[in-house]
């Protein structure tokens, strides 16, 4: 979502009226695993910031963990409400990093309309614009935070479908079998529905298009209640949920791989930001974001335990 003028205005004014209002020290009984060796980063007092929702709040914790293990003395200001406070913390200096998406940057904060098809290309073009701003992206992750549509196993065994070419056809041959339940925002936006269904040809009536909150549609989806449901590549509950997503064959949606977003005149400082952060992003796909928001959205545990459990897990941390 585009942030209003109003908010961007306030953030930039007061940086507490966006949420970064105080912030706790990481204290994760944590040493250098695969990762952090030597602690290149002792001495460095770093602060971590994220958005406020559950990916976020994991990538958020994983950076601070990091970080943790190289040496540094960490707080952590995980959390803000918005996109714009945790850019703008970053981008002023009131925090070091945070994970962002290359297509939120892009799109939301650079202004383009059009996205970049090739990932890469896309990461190019962002780190490109932002150094102007302060801010440099460092390699980005496999994960791939952005649109799609969803199917159930019922769905998927009577339909066979596993692209949005396949959905297209079927909704030409069978119209009838393919109801969508999608947000509002979705419905109405370029990147969104309208914007699908010219890229695949694709034509759906209204009559079998159902726009409802976001939580709602998974559970819809789940159980049958319309056969194709809009969902976020990464959110936990297609994992729990048992959810097929269709696979975007003309790459269509734009790309939103989470990169670390660093403000440049710290890692001028500790460089070794760089090194310390390249091997934990470049494990981080779809796949374990889906179980690491899981464990939060469903099972309910603590975003920063799951965090530090996945770190220990993947020995970048002891």
């Amino acid at each position: 979502m585009k942030p209003t003028l109003l908010v961007l205005s306030g953030c930039l004014v007061l940086l507490a009226g966006c949420g970064l209002t105080s912030g706790s020290p990481m204290a994760d009984d944590v040493e250098p695993g695969s990762i952090g060796r030597g602690e290149p980063l002792k001495g460095a007092e770093l602060t971590v910031t994220s958005k406020e929702f559950t990916e976020q709040l994991v990538l958020g914790a994983i950076m601070g963990i990091a970080f943790e293990a190289a040496g540094a003395d960490v707080l952590d200001r995980t959390g803000i409400q918005g996109s714009v406070g945790a850019r703008e913390a970053v981008r002023s200096g009131d925090a070091d990093g945070m994970y962002e998406y290359t297509g939120t940057a892009w799109i939301t904060y650079q202004g383009n309309s059009e996205p970049v098809a090739d990932p890469q290309e896309q990461w190019t073009a962002v780190r490109e614009a932002d150094l102007a701003n302060g801010l440099t992206w460092l390699p980005k992750a496999p994960l791939n935070n952005t649109y799609a549509l969803a199917t159930n196993r019922a769905g998927l065994r009577k339909y066979g479908t596993t692209t949005l070419s396949e959905v297209a056809a079927l909704a030409k041959k069978d119209p009838g079998a393919v109801t969508l339940c999608v947000e509002n925002e979705f419905a109405n936006r370029a990147d969104g529905l309208p914007g699908m269904e010219k890229a695949y040809g694709m034509s759906v009536p209204a009559r079998y298009i159902t726009q409802m909150d976001t939580g709602i549609i998974y559970t819809q989806v789940a159980k049958g209640g319309c056969r194709y449901g809009e969902v976020f590549t990464t959110d936990g509950r297609i994992r729990s949920m048992n959810l097929a997503v269709m696979r975007d064959d003309r790459r269509f949606f734009p790309n939103y791989n989470a990169a670390p977003e660093i403000n440049s005149r710290s890692l001028e400082r500790w460089p070794a930001i760089a090194e310390v952060l390249a091997p934990v992003t470049r494990k981080l796909d779809n796949t374990v974001a889906r179980e690491l928001n899981a464990r939060v959205d469903v099972a309910g545990e603590d975003p920063h335990q799951v965090a530090l459990d996945w770190m220990k897990a993947e020995g970048f941390v002891k």
